[in-house]
């Protein structure tokens, strides 16, 4: 792969971790409950802290980061969506919305790390995958609790 393609990729991830951290604010906003609103403040914290990482990357090798979440066409309308339908939800709806989007996350980090990638960036992917993975389980295991 070459360092233009191994750019593309960390970009397409800043944009997935941009989403994330709006989305996770978004989730943050429509619940009352304070320990559930610290968790998505933290995660959305932890995406933009992502997203920082990978953009230096994206610096080291020579490249330009993207600095925004894919708010363009199709996607911007798939938040304000999001948006109006997490607005007036339960917890357990909001839960379910934001795990939705943690698949989504998972997705594209599962895409990136099968190409083939230099070390560094296979091991910086791969902690942020796992960190993922992470909030996506924590954030159905909520889910399902409240069920």
């Amino acid at each position: 792969m070459d360092r233009d393609d191994v750019i593309g990729t960390l970009n397409d991830l800043i944009e997935t971790s941009k989403d994330g951290e709006e989305g996770f604010r978004t989730c943050a906003d429509a619940v009352k409950n304070p320990q559930l609103k610290s968790f998505f403040e933290q995660k959305a914290e932890r995406c933009r802290l992502g997203a920082a990482q990978l953009q230096q990357k994206v610096r080291e090798l020579g490249g330009d980061p993207e600095r925004s979440s894919s708010m363009t066409g199709q996607l911007h309308r798939f938040w304000v969506d999001i948006r109006s339908r997490i607005t007036g939800m339960d917890e357990h709806a909001v839960l379910d919305e934001c795990e939705r989007g943690e698949d989504s996350a998972k997705r594209a980090y599962e895409e990136a790390l099968q190409e083939d990638l230099p070390a560094d960036v296979r091991t910086l992917i791969g902690k942020q995958y796992r960190e993922v993975k992470m909030n996506h389980d924590s954030v159905r295991a909520m889910r399902n609790a409240m069920a």
